[in-house]
């Protein structure tokens, strides 16, 4: 009887072990998911908190310590705008250095987050940005949407790619209807052309690794291959809305055969200048996506064919 005991008592102990395995797996599957569903949670409360020590609603930017490379996910985006032409690049202009692209868009435009994240400032800078918001992502990134007419997302509020965030317009320092759009690591101003390309309306790549020693030279073949005027005649804008005269009838007689556009005067209205193009004011608040009140401003760039 011993020996038959002794020879019974490893098979039971391996019925008992192969009856556990289910059950261990589906434990550690459980807490998988529970520290799946706790990350989640703080990553929607502090998105790349490893990336930034606060969370602080007052200010548009603050400058950190980059890291010396960082991998950033361009997956899940959205165009901010549909809008393909770039009014003007990033980089050093007219004095200063401008960190953003311009793209044009026209007031009442929707403008839509880039990627998942949350809102962390929502202002209105009349010197600067005009009505501004400010998202950080889980990516890394935080984007700043300048100049728009309107926002519709509060500070705090979690968003996802594509959600509408506000509307195009020209508040602020800014003369002429376009997105102020900026892409910021740390704080610290990036080319948006090195994640975007905005006449082909998609991203780079899914992926897209900073490395502090080659950004720059990155940065300036971004602008050299996505960075361009599409020649539809838009002029390269200062940040402040600066643009000749001249330089917007040269744009518009290159632009031959493409869309025109008139730039608004002091003083004109849209009756005025529906009569100077002979359109019909419908035709021309149609265009230009006017309010029924038909509201324009000196330097507003209105499309009238």
């Amino acid at each position: 009887m011993a020996t038959v005991l002794l020879a019974s008592t490893p098979v039971m102990g391996q019925d008992l072990l192969a009856r556990q395995a289910p059950v261990d797996k589906k434990v550690r599957a459980v807490d998988t998911l529970a520290l799946q569903s706790i990350i989640e949670r703080e990553e929607a409360a502090s998105p790349s908190s490893s990336l930034y020590q606060d969370w602080d609603n007052r200010y548009a930017h603050k400058a950190t310590e980059l890291p010396e490379s960082y991998r950033i996910d361009l997956r899940d985006f959205c165009m901010p705008t549909p809008s393909r032409v770039i009014t003007s690049n990033f980089g050093a202009r007219w004095g200063r250095m401008h960190k953003g692209l311009d793209i044009k868009v026209y007031i009442g435009d929707t403008i839509r987050a880039a990627f998942s994240g949350k809102v962390r400032v929502v202002k209105y800078e009349p010197k600067g940005y005009g009505n501004y918001v400010v998202i950080r992502h889980h990516n890394g990134l935080e984007t700043i949407y300048g100049h728009m007419s309107k926002q519709l997302v509060r500070e705090n509020q979690v968003v996802r790619a594509g959600d509408p965030i506000g509307l195009g317009g020209n508040t602020g320092r800014s003369t002429g209807s376009h997105l102020h759009f900026e892409t910021r690591l740390c704080g610290v101003a990036l080319n948006p052309a090195l994640f975007f390309d905005f006449r082909k309306q998609d991203v780079t790549g899914d992926f897209y690794t900073f490395r502090k020693s080659t950004v720059d030279r990155e940065s300036a073949e971004a602008t050299r291959l996505r960075g361009k005027n599409d020649g539809n005649g838009y002029n390269r804008e200062d940040v402040t809305g600066k643009a000749t005269a001249n330089n917007q009838q040269q744009n518009q007689q290159r632009s031959s055969g493409a869309s025109k556009f008139h730039k608004v005067q002091a003083g004109e209205t849209v009756y005025s200048i529906a009569r100077k193009y002979n359109i019909s004011v419908e035709k021309l608040a149609e265009m230009n996506h006017l309010g029924k009140e038909l509201r324009i401003r000196p330097g507003q760039l209105l499309k009238y064919s």
